[in-house]
């Protein structure tokens, strides 16, 4: 009776973004849930990735791996910012999504995800955890020579847009241990935890990662 909600603050854009071996499929539970909230919710496949039709042997660099994302952020209004959501090795797509696009971006979330830092070169974190990644996924879809070569994030950039960590303990791919250090040398803050979750939290544990997202969102205009 006090007036309405202004709806431009309360909905929000997600953009979810799929991690290795993966495509945009892996978002079925999440995105129903999302938009019967009233929220906008992408899902994409990146290259070589789900639908999309490049071989991964065409794909040399992470930036050709991104570039379904990047197009989707470039061809939003100006005035437009969107919530971006990346699953495991989706963190360094949103990453370089961030320092490309920071003022297109509320937040970005890294759901047990791999999250770079503005202080080492963006294949650090993958270099930590390599071994245990090359028993998770394809090694030629890691683009770990590409990356080491690559610039660190700026803080202007990457480093200027809002961090949200999601971690889910029972991750065995990305294990509870790691994902702490990750949080800790990215010195991210907002942090939020799915007891019980594996590494395929949105399969899993939907309607729980579908309140924390909406949680997270909520906090950032």
């Amino acid at each position: 009776m006090g007036g309405t909600t202004n709806d431009t603050d309360y909905i929000k854009h997600f953009i979810l973004v799929h991690g290795a071996c993966h495509g945009a499929w892996c978002w079925y539970k999440i995105k129903p849930l999302l938009e019967s909230s009233g929220h906008k919710v992408t899902v994409l496949d990146l290259a070589a990735s789900g639908t999309n039709l490049k071989r991964i042997e065409d794909v040399e660099t992470q930036y050709q791996y991104s570039v379904p994302l990047l197009e989707v952020l470039e061809s939003l209004p100006t005035n437009e910012r969107v919530v971006l959501v990346g699953h495991s090795l989706g963190g360094l797509n949103i990453a370089l999504a961030m320092e490309k696009f920071p003022t297109k971006v509320q937040v970005g979330v890294f759901l047990t995800a791999f999250v770079p830092d503005t202080d080492h070169k963006p294949s650090y974190v993958l270099e930590k955890d390599l071994e245990l990644i090359k028993c998770m996924i394809r090694p030629s879809s890691l683009f770990i020579e590409d990356l080491s070569q690559e610039k660190n994030f700026s803080k202007e950039g990457y480093g200027s847009v809002p961090h949200a960590f999601v971690v889910c303990t029972q991750d065995l791919a990305i294990p509870l241990e790691y994902q702490r250090w990750m949080i800790q040398n990215a010195r991210i803050n907002d942090v939020m935890e799915i007891n019980g979750a594996d590494h395929m939290v949105m399969l899993c544990k939907p309607q729980e990662l579908s309140d924390c997202l909406q949680q997270i969102a909520a906090k950032y205009k």
